[in-house]
């Protein structure tokens, strides 16, 4: 018997087949192997077409069939792991409305602000533990107030993986985990938020149907099992959020556990069981994907936009004939610290951490004579590790300490002298997984399906190598990256 996961991220669709005997990775494939485009009609503005997700869900699925190894018709069930925060509209007929506003897009903030102000921060803090912010609540209001005609033919609203699970099942639900990171939960009464949808004028029909996580989201239809080789009627039995499901993945479910990631956005997600919030916002609490009206499973998420948005456009803009495994090489021949020259992280959008300001990416003291492309390489890879720790701060005023982090060895993990310096500006430990995203989707469906429990699912996992930290000098070089942030922060304050 076989999971299928599927990972829907913003620059590609991986998919993972698992053998529920020993939770062992049969085959996986991802489409497309560039990274996918994000549209920008304007600044500050970020999309894509969900129609695209799917075709390129279609396509990494048959890539993974054509490696071969296992027979499609094994499979008895499918975990869908997406992109949060995202709005998918489809009318009646389940058909897209417009393109997805995702993420990382900035257009709705001042709408989530005054939200924030006219609700009342107490009650928005109290009850959803966020502000409205860029999320996708304000997202839905933005499409209310500037495309009305648009708005006006909605049937339903989703998150990605919502819309991905609809194109497989020809159904529509979505979890509390989903309303909450859309800031649509309202976590004292557990159910969807009478001040957001009433305070925006949502009408109760737009939202689909709150099941748990782990359960029955529809079953595949005929038409779409003949177009993947699979069989009709196999479950869809698990749904979560890109961070969430990392943690999962990472057997991260009890109070006090934490993970990180660093792909495009860089996150550090940690469990907790308060209703806690942080006052300013800045760090966000959610529904995790084990949450239960009786047993309160919060994930507290820091969020980092342009961390490996950040090293794209290093690799693109100096290294375009390079891959990033070389590039990682390169970053080690340059000196600790990248003699002095400094990034901010920060061009992707606005930032939570930073109080949803656009700061943008900067390069500090470059020096004409000295700085070569290592150097800057370097200094990427180290600023990110600075964001990280300014973050992790934050989320040590609101209580979460971790004594080790547990990551999967991906994306910028993958370099030795990211993780380094991840661990030596934190201080804390790293624990390495081999895992990723669209397997801990797979072994989520085999939870969803009943087949075995969270612990027996990942009672095979060990971390493959653990990082700790190093008396380098790194605290000099992250103090005077703040300073340099802060200089930035000070002076848009004063702006504004």
């Amino acid at each position: 018997m076989l999971l299928l996961g599927i990972d829907l991220g913003t620059s590609s669709v991986k998919i993972s087949v698992v053998d529920i005997d020993g939770q062992r990775l049969v085959a996986s494939a991802q489409y497309p192997e560039t990274e996918a485009p994000i549209l920008t009609p304007q600044t500050g503005w970020a999309e894509q077409s969900p129609d695209s997700w799917w075709k390129q869900t279609e396509r990494a699925i048959a890539l993974c069939h054509q490696k071969g190894g296992y027979d499609p018709k094994d499979i008895t069930a499918i975990g869908i792991a997406y992109q949060m925060h995202g709005l998918v509209l489809v009318d009646k007929d389940q058909k897209v409305l417009r393109n997805s506003i995702i993420w990382c897009d900035s257009r709705a903030v001042e709408i989530g602000d005054k939200a924030f102000e006219d609700i009342g921060h107490e009650t928005c803090l109290s009850h959803m533990l966020n502000s409205p912010g860029n999320f996708t609540a304000s997202k839905l209001a933005w499409v209310k107030q500037n495309e009305p005609g648009i708005y006006d033919k909605i049937d339903k609203i989703m998150l990605p993986g919502d819309y991905i699970a609809m194109k497989l099942t020809g159904e529509i639900t979505t979890s509390a985990s989903a309303m909450s990171e859309g800031i649509f939960f309202d976590f004292q009464f557990n159910g969807l938020s009478k001040d957001i949808i009433e305070y925006f004028g949502f009408s109760d029909s737009l939202f689909p149907a709150v099941k748990p996580v782990f359960s029955a989201h529809g079953r595949v239809t005929p038409a779409v099992a003949n177009a993947l080789q699979l069989k009709a009627g196999i479950p869809v039995t698990y749904k979560a959020g890109d961070q969430p499901n990392n943690a999962l993945s990472l057997n991260v479910l009890k109070p006090g556990e934490v993970a990180a990631t660093a792909g495009t956005s860089g996150v550090i997600y940690g469990v907790s069981d308060q209703l806690a919030y942080d006052p300013q916002s800045r760090v966000n609490t959610f529904a995790h994907v084990n949450y239960a009206n009786d047993s309160k499973r919060l994930g507290v998420l820091l969020c980092i936009n342009g961390t490996g948005s950040l090293y794209r456009w290093v690799k693109n803009t100096f290294a375009a004939n390079m891959n990033y495994q070389q590039i990682n090489a390169e970053a080690e021949n340059a000196p600790s610290g990248s003699g002095g020259l400094r990034i901010m992280p920060f061009g992707n959008g606005a930032e939570r951490m930073l109080s949803n300001k656009q700061v943008g990416a900067h390069l500090h003291n470059i020096d004409l004579n000295l700085h070569t492309p290592a150097h800057i390489f370097r200094a990427a890879q180290e600023g990110i590790a600075c964001a990280f720790r300014y973050g992790l701060d934050i989320m040590r005023e609101n209580g979460m300490s971790p004594t080790v982090i547990r990551a999967g060895k991906n994306n910028l993990f993958l370099s030795k002298l990211f993780t380094e310096s991840f661990v030596n500006a934190t201080g804390v430990p790293v624990e390495l997984y081999d895992n990723d995203g669209s397997m801990g989707a797979a072994l989520g469906a085999g939870i969803g399906a009943e087949i075995f429990s969270p612990t027996e699912a990942f009672s095979n996992a060990k971390p493959i190598r653990r990082v700790e930290p190093a008396a380098t000098g790194f605290e000099e070089v992250y103090q005077s990256w703040k300073a340099i942030l802060n200089q930035h922060l000070t002076s848009i304050s004063s702006i504004q």
